[in-house]
């Protein structure tokens, strides 16, 4: 049985990739940062879908990889798996200030919870992964257009398609490929929701976007479990935005 571990799967773009996962017949180890209910009603639909789910608490900014990784080793014993064959680093936050007026504290926070979590993460179950498996980083569209006001979380989005090309090259003897999927504008509560909720910024960002509208967390979800699966077994090392033309 295939096995993934998708972190932030509580909700948003995790919770649409854990599902598409077990749709596939994969089974999930999901991570939540505090709501347990969340978490919990997200392994019962994992499990409707057929597969099986385990949600373990993960605080991306304030977890510890490697105690994590002992929770890790625990939930891939209760589903009888030996090896842990997929990993998503989703987690994460946003953060919105002009270049000028953000707060060191907060691109602080932000390097902790998106370059620097998900390094220690994937450092720290790289010994449980199987060889031949894929590891997907998420990046935004953002690091590639500008819009003012994210430049420090685009900039550590940046830092995270690097770490996926080093990745790529030096796991590439055992046959782990690794990859990073870059959302367009998507209508999530990320962000305090404003895509989804604020009818000017949805009409703005429908107008920078080909196909016309923002995109949903279903969107993504079924664009990770396409990456990840053998049908895109030759993909290593890049970057795929999934924007529906975004800023083109």
């Amino acid at each position: 049985m295939t096995t993934a571990l998708i972190t932030g799967a509580s909700r948003g773009l995790g919770r649409a990739a854990a599902l598409h996962l077990a749709q596939d017949g994969i089974d999930v180890i999901g991570t939540y940062r505090s709501s347990e209910a969340e978490a919990d009603a997200v392994a019962t639909e994992i499990h409707a879908a057929g597969a099986r789910a385990v949600m373990l608490r993960y605080d991306a900014e304030a977890t510890d990889a490697d105690t994590f990784a002992a929770d890790l080793k625990r939930a891939l014993a209760e589903l009888g798996a030996e090896r842990l064959d997929h990993l998503v680093n989703n987690a994460g936050v946003g953060a919105h200030a002009p270049f000028a007026e953000t707060d060191l504290d907060v691109l602080d926070r932000m390097y902790r919870i998106h370059v620097r979590a998900p390094y220690a993460l994937t450092r720290a179950v790289l010994p449980m992964m199987a060889d031949g498996g894929r590891i997907l980083f998420v990046s935004s569209g953002l690091a590639r257009f500008a819009i003012p006001g994210y430049g420090a979380y685009a900039a550590m989005k940046g830092a995270v398609e690097v770490l996926t090309r080093y990745g790529a090259t030096e796991l590439g003897a055992r046959g782990i490929r690794v990859n990073a999927i870059a959302p367009g504008a998507i209508a999530t509560d990320f962000g305090g929701g404003a895509v989804r909720d604020n009818e000017e910024v949805r009409g703005f960002v429908s107008s920078t976007i080909a196909l016309g509208r923002p995109g949903e967390a279903d969107d993504i979800g079924g664009a990770v479990a396409a990456i990840l699966s053998d049908r895109m077994g030759w993909l290593n090392g890049e970057r795929i935005e999934v924007s529906g033309g975004q800023s083109i």
